[in-house]
Protein backbone atom coordinates (compact mmCIF):
# COMPACT_ATOMS: atom_id res chain seq x y z
CA UNK A 1 0.00 0.00 0.00
CA UNK A 2 2.65 2.39 0.56
CA UNK A 3 4.40 2.04 -2.11
CA UNK A 4 1.19 2.34 -4.34
CA UNK A 5 0.71 5.75 -2.30
CA UNK A 6 4.43 6.97 -3.22
CA UNK A 7 3.65 6.20 -6.99
CA UNK A 8 0.68 8.71 -6.67
CA UNK A 9 0.91 12.29 -7.55
CA UNK A 10 1.53 15.06 -5.32
CA UNK A 11 -2.01 16.08 -4.93
CA UNK A 12 -3.80 12.73 -4.70
CA UNK A 13 -1.29 12.05 -1.66
CA UNK A 14 -2.41 15.03 -0.40
CA UNK A 15 -6.15 14.33 -0.46
CA UNK A 16 -5.50 11.02 1.60
CA UNK A 17 -3.34 12.74 3.74
CA UNK A 18 -6.06 15.58 4.62
CA UNK A 19 -9.23 12.97 4.51
CA UNK A 20 -7.18 10.91 7.15
CA UNK A 21 -6.05 13.49 9.21
CA UNK A 22 -9.93 14.78 9.43
CA UNK A 23 -10.27 11.34 10.32
CA UNK A 24 -8.58 11.13 13.38
CA UNK A 25 -9.30 14.63 14.29
CA UNK A 26 -13.16 13.39 13.88
CA UNK A 27 -12.63 10.09 15.80
CA UNK A 28 -10.74 11.91 18.67
CA UNK A 29 -14.09 13.04 20.81
CA UNK A 30 -16.03 9.88 19.68
CA UNK A 31 -15.88 8.09 22.67
CA UNK A 32 -16.88 9.93 25.31
CA UNK A 33 -19.56 12.32 23.00
CA UNK A 34 -22.07 10.96 24.91
CA UNK A 35 -20.74 11.44 27.81
CA UNK A 36 -19.91 15.00 27.10
CA UNK A 37 -23.53 15.95 26.50
CA UNK A 38 -24.64 13.99 29.49
CA UNK A 39 -22.15 15.64 31.65
CA UNK A 40 -22.31 19.74 30.25
CA UNK A 41 -25.94 19.93 28.95
CA UNK A 42 -27.93 17.64 31.54
CA UNK A 43 -29.46 15.72 28.47
CA UNK A 44 -31.28 12.58 28.86
CA UNK A 45 -30.16 9.47 26.66
CA UNK A 46 -32.86 9.62 24.27
CA UNK A 47 -31.95 13.17 23.14
CA UNK A 48 -28.72 12.50 22.79
CA UNK A 49 -29.36 9.83 20.36
CA UNK A 50 -31.68 11.98 18.44
CA UNK A 51 -28.94 15.47 18.75
CA UNK A 52 -26.30 13.01 17.12
CA UNK A 53 -28.28 11.33 14.49
CA UNK A 54 -30.22 14.11 13.98
CA UNK A 55 -26.82 16.05 12.57
CA UNK A 56 -25.92 13.17 11.10
CA UNK A 57 -28.87 13.12 9.12
CA UNK A 58 -29.01 16.80 8.24
CA UNK A 59 -25.46 17.23 7.17
CA UNK A 60 -26.22 13.82 4.85
CA UNK A 61 -29.19 15.86 3.29
CA UNK A 62 -26.62 19.51 3.01
CA UNK A 63 -23.63 17.04 1.61
CA UNK A 64 -25.95 16.95 -2.03
CA UNK A 65 -25.32 20.51 -1.88
CA UNK A 66 -21.98 20.03 -1.03
CA UNK A 67 -21.61 17.68 -4.32
CA UNK A 68 -22.82 20.59 -5.95
CA UNK A 69 -20.55 22.83 -4.99
CA UNK A 70 -17.26 20.51 -5.44
CA UNK A 71 -18.41 20.51 -9.34
CA UNK A 72 -18.54 24.39 -9.55
CA UNK A 73 -15.42 25.33 -7.26
CA UNK A 74 -12.26 24.95 -7.43
CA UNK A 75 -10.88 21.53 -5.17
CA UNK A 76 -8.14 24.30 -3.50
CA UNK A 77 -10.75 26.52 -2.50
CA UNK A 78 -13.33 24.01 -1.13
CA UNK A 79 -10.76 22.11 0.40
CA UNK A 80 -9.27 24.75 2.32
CA UNK A 81 -12.63 26.75 3.30
CA UNK A 82 -13.97 23.14 4.42
CA UNK A 83 -11.21 22.18 6.89
CA UNK A 84 -11.22 26.00 8.37
CA UNK A 85 -14.89 25.27 9.13
CA UNK A 86 -14.25 21.72 10.32
CA UNK A 87 -11.74 23.65 13.00
CA UNK A 88 -14.17 26.66 13.83
CA UNK A 89 -16.56 24.26 14.36
CA UNK A 90 -14.92 22.57 16.88
CA UNK A 91 -14.05 25.67 18.49
CA UNK A 92 -17.74 26.35 18.76
CA UNK A 93 -18.77 23.12 20.29
CA UNK A 94 -15.96 23.94 23.20
CA UNK A 95 -17.55 27.04 23.67
CA UNK A 96 -21.33 26.24 23.46
CA UNK A 97 -23.05 26.72 26.59
CA UNK A 98 -26.46 24.65 25.74
CA UNK A 99 -27.19 21.84 23.45
CA UNK A 100 -28.83 23.98 20.25
CA UNK A 101 -25.59 25.80 19.34
CA UNK A 102 -23.50 21.97 19.98
CA UNK A 103 -25.58 20.61 17.83
CA UNK A 104 -25.26 23.28 15.00
CA UNK A 105 -21.56 22.80 15.44
CA UNK A 106 -22.00 18.85 15.38
CA UNK A 107 -23.77 19.67 11.79
CA UNK A 108 -21.36 21.74 10.75
CA UNK A 109 -18.53 18.91 11.58
CA UNK A 110 -20.12 16.47 10.28
CA UNK A 111 -21.06 18.60 6.74
CA UNK A 112 -17.48 19.56 6.36
CA UNK A 113 -15.66 16.21 6.85
CA UNK A 114 -18.08 15.04 4.08
CA UNK A 115 -17.61 17.86 1.66
CA UNK A 116 -14.05 17.06 1.81
CA UNK A 117 -14.54 13.17 1.34
CA UNK A 118 -16.57 14.28 -1.70
CA UNK A 119 -13.62 16.58 -3.16
CA UNK A 120 -11.04 13.78 -2.62
CA UNK A 121 -13.20 11.21 -4.12
CA UNK A 122 -13.81 13.56 -7.20
CA UNK A 123 -10.45 14.95 -7.03
CA UNK A 124 -8.91 11.46 -7.55
CA UNK A 125 -11.25 10.83 -10.66
CA UNK A 126 -9.99 14.11 -11.98
CA UNK A 127 -6.48 12.91 -11.65
CA UNK A 128 -6.07 8.88 -11.93
CA UNK A 129 -6.88 6.70 -14.98
CA UNK A 130 -9.85 4.43 -14.16
CA UNK A 131 -7.48 1.43 -13.65
CA UNK A 132 -6.07 2.56 -10.65
CA UNK A 133 -9.33 4.47 -9.48
CA UNK A 134 -10.40 0.91 -7.47
CA UNK A 135 -6.94 1.15 -5.17
CA UNK A 136 -7.39 4.18 -4.28
CA UNK A 137 -10.50 3.74 -3.11
CA UNK A 138 -9.61 0.94 -0.97
CA UNK A 139 -6.22 2.86 0.29
CA UNK A 140 -8.51 5.95 1.64
CA UNK A 141 -11.09 3.14 3.11
CA UNK A 142 -8.15 1.41 4.60
CA UNK A 143 -6.91 4.89 6.01
CA UNK A 144 -9.96 5.73 7.34
CA UNK A 145 -10.34 2.68 9.50
CA UNK A 146 -6.88 3.38 10.66
CA UNK A 147 -8.11 7.06 11.78
CA UNK A 148 -11.26 5.25 13.15
CA UNK A 149 -8.95 2.97 15.63
CA UNK A 150 -6.46 5.57 16.33
CA UNK A 151 -8.55 8.79 16.75
CA UNK A 152 -10.49 7.16 20.11
CA UNK A 153 -7.36 5.58 21.75
CA UNK A 154 -5.68 9.13 21.41
CA UNK A 155 -9.11 10.96 22.63
CA UNK A 156 -9.16 9.04 25.70
CA UNK A 157 -6.13 9.00 26.75
CA UNK A 158 -6.37 13.08 26.19
CA UNK A 159 -9.03 13.16 28.43
CA UNK A 160 -7.00 12.22 31.31
CA UNK A 161 -6.09 15.98 30.96
CA UNK A 162 -9.27 17.98 30.25
CA UNK A 163 -12.44 17.10 28.53
CA UNK A 164 -12.29 20.09 26.44
CA UNK A 165 -8.86 18.35 25.01
CA UNK A 166 -10.18 16.24 22.29
CA UNK A 167 -12.08 19.17 21.15
CA UNK A 168 -9.62 21.39 20.64
CA UNK A 169 -6.82 18.77 19.50
CA UNK A 170 -9.49 18.40 16.93
CA UNK A 171 -9.64 21.81 15.96
CA UNK A 172 -6.05 22.20 15.87
CA UNK A 173 -5.54 19.38 13.10
CA UNK A 174 -8.32 20.42 10.98
CA UNK A 175 -6.23 24.10 10.92
CA UNK A 176 -3.13 22.56 10.22
CA UNK A 177 -4.44 20.61 7.19
CA UNK A 178 -6.43 24.37 6.13
CA UNK A 179 -3.11 25.90 6.04
CA UNK A 180 -1.41 22.93 4.77
CA UNK A 181 -3.41 22.41 2.19
CA UNK A 182 -3.74 26.15 1.30
CA UNK A 183 -0.51 25.99 1.18
CA UNK A 184 0.79 23.16 -0.67
CA UNK A 185 -2.69 22.09 -2.59
CA UNK A 186 -3.31 22.11 -6.79
CA UNK A 187 -4.68 25.45 -6.89
CA UNK A 188 -5.75 24.24 -11.10
CA UNK A 189 -7.53 20.92 -9.88
CA UNK A 190 -11.25 21.14 -10.72
CA UNK A 191 -13.64 18.12 -10.07
CA UNK A 192 -15.29 18.66 -13.30
CA UNK A 193 -14.39 19.97 -16.61
CA UNK A 194 -14.09 24.03 -16.86
CA UNK A 195 -15.40 24.70 -20.44
CA UNK A 196 -18.41 22.77 -18.82
CA UNK A 197 -21.14 25.38 -18.55
CA UNK A 198 -22.56 25.32 -14.74
CA UNK A 199 -26.06 24.38 -13.92
CA UNK A 200 -27.88 25.47 -11.21
CA UNK A 201 -28.29 23.22 -8.18
CA UNK A 202 -32.28 22.74 -8.73
CA UNK A 203 -32.06 21.84 -12.23
CA UNK A 204 -29.16 19.16 -11.34
CA UNK A 205 -31.20 17.73 -8.29
CA UNK A 206 -34.24 17.25 -10.88
CA UNK A 207 -31.23 15.52 -13.30
CA UNK A 208 -30.53 13.45 -10.49
CA UNK A 209 -34.10 12.35 -9.53
CA UNK A 210 -34.17 11.18 -13.29
CA UNK A 211 -31.39 8.87 -13.12
CA UNK A 212 -32.83 5.50 -12.61
CA UNK A 213 -29.84 3.95 -12.14
CA UNK A 214 -28.46 6.70 -9.06
CA UNK A 215 -31.93 6.38 -7.45
CA UNK A 216 -31.70 2.58 -7.45
CA UNK A 217 -28.27 2.18 -6.12
CA UNK A 218 -28.40 5.60 -3.38
CA UNK A 219 -31.76 3.21 -2.23
CA UNK A 220 -29.55 -0.05 -1.86
CA UNK A 221 -26.71 1.95 0.00
CA UNK A 222 -29.34 3.44 2.70
CA UNK A 223 -30.57 0.05 2.94
CA UNK A 224 -27.00 -1.76 3.18
CA UNK A 225 -25.82 1.22 5.50
CA UNK A 226 -29.06 0.40 8.06
CA UNK A 227 -26.79 -3.08 8.52
CA UNK A 228 -23.18 -1.79 8.57
CA UNK A 229 -23.50 1.98 9.28
CA UNK A 230 -23.99 2.05 13.23
CA UNK A 231 -23.78 -1.82 13.70
CA UNK A 232 -21.44 -1.15 17.30
CA UNK A 233 -24.55 1.01 18.52
CA UNK A 234 -27.41 -0.99 17.10
CA UNK A 235 -25.39 -4.52 18.88
CA UNK A 236 -24.80 -3.10 21.99
CA UNK A 237 -28.61 -2.20 22.31
CA UNK A 238 -28.88 -5.91 21.62
CA UNK A 239 -26.26 -7.17 24.33
CA UNK A 240 -27.43 -4.86 27.02
CA UNK A 241 -31.25 -6.52 27.01
CA UNK A 242 -29.75 -9.86 25.78
CA UNK A 243 -27.25 -10.06 28.91
CA UNK A 244 -26.04 -6.80 31.19
CA UNK A 245 -24.56 -3.73 30.03
CA UNK A 246 -20.77 -5.19 31.89
CA UNK A 247 -20.93 -7.93 29.64
CA UNK A 248 -22.41 -6.15 26.38
CA UNK A 249 -19.09 -3.24 27.08
CA UNK A 250 -17.10 -6.12 27.01
CA UNK A 251 -17.54 -8.07 24.12
CA UNK A 252 -18.67 -4.85 22.15
CA UNK A 253 -14.72 -4.11 22.48
CA UNK A 254 -13.74 -7.46 21.27
CA UNK A 255 -15.72 -6.95 17.99
CA UNK A 256 -14.90 -3.31 17.21
CA UNK A 257 -11.19 -4.64 17.67
CA UNK A 258 -12.23 -7.74 15.46
CA UNK A 259 -13.27 -5.67 12.83
CA UNK A 260 -10.64 -2.91 12.61
CA UNK A 261 -7.97 -5.27 12.32
CA UNK A 262 -9.99 -7.07 9.50
CA UNK A 263 -9.94 -4.07 7.58
CA UNK A 264 -6.67 -2.68 7.92
CA UNK A 265 -5.67 -5.99 7.34
CA UNK A 266 -7.55 -7.17 4.44
CA UNK A 267 -8.96 -4.30 2.92
CA UNK A 268 -6.35 -2.92 0.47
CA UNK A 269 -5.67 -6.76 -0.45
CA UNK A 270 -9.52 -7.46 -1.47
CA UNK A 271 -10.50 -3.60 -2.38
CA UNK A 272 -7.84 -3.26 -5.15
CA UNK A 273 -9.05 -6.32 -6.67
CA UNK A 274 -12.75 -5.01 -7.19
CA UNK A 275 -13.42 -4.61 -10.76
CA UNK A 276 -15.95 -1.78 -12.95
CA UNK A 277 -16.88 -5.07 -15.07
CA UNK A 278 -17.79 -7.52 -12.33
CA UNK A 279 -19.74 -4.81 -10.15
CA UNK A 280 -22.64 -6.88 -9.15
CA UNK A 281 -20.80 -10.55 -8.58
CA UNK A 282 -18.33 -8.36 -6.00
CA UNK A 283 -22.10 -7.13 -4.54
CA UNK A 284 -23.93 -9.78 -4.36
CA UNK A 285 -20.83 -11.84 -2.44
CA UNK A 286 -20.50 -8.66 -0.32
CA UNK A 287 -24.35 -8.94 0.68
CA UNK A 288 -23.68 -12.99 1.05
CA UNK A 289 -21.49 -11.87 3.87
CA UNK A 290 -23.30 -9.94 5.38
CA UNK A 291 -26.13 -12.61 5.84
CA UNK A 292 -23.89 -15.04 7.26
CA UNK A 293 -22.50 -13.07 9.52
CA UNK A 294 -25.88 -11.64 10.53
CA UNK A 295 -26.82 -15.19 11.04
CA UNK A 296 -23.66 -16.12 13.20
CA UNK A 297 -24.55 -12.70 15.33
CA UNK A 298 -28.03 -14.75 15.84
CA UNK A 299 -26.74 -18.02 16.72
CA UNK A 300 -23.24 -16.86 18.62
CA UNK A 301 -23.34 -18.48 22.00
CA UNK A 302 -19.45 -17.42 22.96
CA UNK A 303 -17.39 -14.54 22.33
CA UNK A 304 -15.48 -16.58 19.94
CA UNK A 305 -18.43 -17.43 17.72
CA UNK A 306 -19.52 -13.81 18.03
CA UNK A 307 -15.77 -12.61 16.94
CA UNK A 308 -16.02 -15.18 14.13
CA UNK A 309 -19.56 -13.48 12.94
CA UNK A 310 -17.49 -10.61 13.07
CA UNK A 311 -15.29 -11.45 10.50
CA UNK A 312 -17.16 -12.67 7.78
CA UNK A 313 -19.72 -9.57 8.23
CA UNK A 314 -16.58 -7.56 7.99
CA UNK A 315 -15.67 -8.97 4.81
CA UNK A 316 -18.91 -7.89 3.27
CA UNK A 317 -18.20 -4.64 4.51
CA UNK A 318 -14.80 -4.44 2.80
CA UNK A 319 -16.27 -5.50 -0.58
CA UNK A 320 -19.34 -3.57 -0.74
CA UNK A 321 -17.90 0.09 0.06
CA UNK A 322 -15.80 0.19 -2.38
CA UNK A 323 -17.88 -1.21 -4.99
CA UNK A 324 -20.35 1.41 -4.12
CA UNK A 325 -17.86 3.91 -5.04
CA UNK A 326 -16.39 2.37 -8.24
CA UNK A 327 -20.39 2.12 -9.16
CA UNK A 328 -20.45 5.96 -8.48
CA UNK A 329 -17.52 6.33 -10.71
CA UNK A 330 -19.18 3.96 -13.14
CA UNK A 331 -22.33 6.53 -13.97
CA UNK A 332 -21.05 9.79 -12.67
CA UNK A 333 -20.86 12.05 -16.02
CA UNK A 334 -17.69 13.68 -15.42
CA UNK A 335 -18.86 17.22 -14.93
CA UNK A 336 -21.07 15.68 -11.82
CA UNK A 337 -19.17 13.66 -10.24
CA UNK A 338 -19.44 15.81 -7.09
CA UNK A 339 -23.03 15.90 -6.97
CA UNK A 340 -23.19 12.07 -7.72
CA UNK A 341 -20.38 11.43 -4.86
CA UNK A 342 -22.97 14.03 -2.63
CA UNK A 343 -25.85 11.75 -3.53
CA UNK A 344 -23.88 8.41 -2.76
CA UNK A 345 -23.53 10.65 0.68
CA UNK A 346 -26.93 9.84 1.85
CA UNK A 347 -26.53 5.87 2.45
CA UNK A 348 -25.84 7.80 5.83
CA UNK A 349 -29.79 8.05 6.55
CA UNK A 350 -29.48 4.10 6.71
CA UNK A 351 -26.45 4.36 9.13
CA UNK A 352 -29.02 6.66 11.45
CA UNK A 353 -32.16 4.69 10.73
CA UNK A 354 -30.41 1.28 11.79
CA UNK A 355 -30.08 1.84 15.49
CA UNK A 356 -33.89 2.90 15.87
CA UNK A 357 -35.01 0.04 13.52
CA UNK A 358 -33.18 -2.26 16.20
CA UNK A 359 -35.27 -0.37 19.05
CA UNK A 360 -38.53 -0.63 17.64
CA UNK A 361 -38.06 -4.27 17.14
CA UNK A 362 -36.20 -4.92 20.45
CA UNK A 363 -39.53 -3.43 22.17
CA UNK A 364 -42.20 -5.02 20.24
CA UNK A 365 -40.61 -7.89 19.20
CA UNK A 366 -38.45 -10.91 20.23
CA UNK A 367 -34.65 -10.31 20.62
CA UNK A 368 -33.19 -12.47 17.88
CA UNK A 369 -35.82 -11.03 15.23
CA UNK A 370 -32.97 -7.63 15.26
CA UNK A 371 -30.89 -10.22 13.31
CA UNK A 372 -33.50 -10.90 10.99
CA UNK A 373 -35.12 -7.81 10.41
CA UNK A 374 -31.68 -6.46 9.21
CA UNK A 375 -31.02 -9.76 6.95
CA UNK A 376 -34.17 -8.25 5.24
CA UNK A 377 -32.83 -4.93 4.82
CA UNK A 378 -29.54 -6.85 3.05
CA UNK A 379 -31.63 -8.61 0.83
CA UNK A 380 -33.43 -5.48 0.10
CA UNK A 381 -30.50 -3.63 -0.83
CA UNK A 382 -29.28 -6.87 -3.17
CA UNK A 383 -32.51 -6.29 -5.22
CA UNK A 384 -32.10 -2.40 -5.48
CA UNK A 385 -28.22 -2.79 -6.33
CA UNK A 386 -29.09 -5.33 -8.95
CA UNK A 387 -32.00 -3.12 -10.41
CA UNK A 388 -29.44 0.18 -10.65
CA UNK A 389 -26.80 -2.16 -12.69
CA UNK A 390 -28.92 -3.26 -15.15
CA UNK A 391 -28.92 -0.90 -17.88
CA UNK A 392 -32.00 0.37 -19.86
Amino acid sequence: MLAAIKRYPHTVRLLLTTTFTLTVARALTLPYLVVYLADNFQLPISQIGLLIGGALIVASLLSLYGGHLVDTLSNHTLVSASTLLFALAFIGAVASRSALPFFFCLVLINLALAVVDIAAKAGFCALLPVGERAEVFAIKYTLSNVGYAAGPLLGVAMLELNDHVPFLASALLGLAMCLAYWRLGDRSLQASAPDKPAAGFGQVALGLMRDRRLVCFTVGGVMSAVVFGQFTAYLSQYLVVTSNPTQAARLIGYLVTTNAVTVIALQYLIGRRISRQRLMPWLLAGMGLFIAGLLGFALAGSVLAWCLAMLVFTLGEIIVIPAEYMFIDLIAPEHLRGVYYGAQNLSNLGAALGPVLVGFALVHLWPGAVFYLLILSVILAGVFYGLGTRRG
